[in-house]
């Protein structure tokens, strides 16, 4: 005779041992990345970047969408 059992147990784990692809798409599967398919982040942040850089101060679009995708809201 078989019985399934649960058992909760606490392990310390070293990330460093896991792959980074594998840790982000663990992130992914949990909706926990700030930026949808990661690069988004990064090109959005040049462009701020970049017209800042210019003396530009046409880059609130940008910053919005920025927000949005790390919190899901803009004020």
């Amino acid at each position: 005779m078989y019985k399934t059992m649960y058992k909760e147990v606490e392990v310390d784990v070293d990330l460093s041992d896991f792959e980074t692809d594998d840790l982000i798409e663990e992130l992914e599967s949990r909706g926990a990345l700030p930026v949808e398919h990661g690069g988004d982040a990064t090109e959005l942040l040049t462009a701020i970047w970049l017209k800042r850089r210019m003396g530009r101060a046409d880059y609130q679009t940008e910053l919005d969408q920025l927000i949005y995708a790390g919190l899901g809201h803009v004020i």
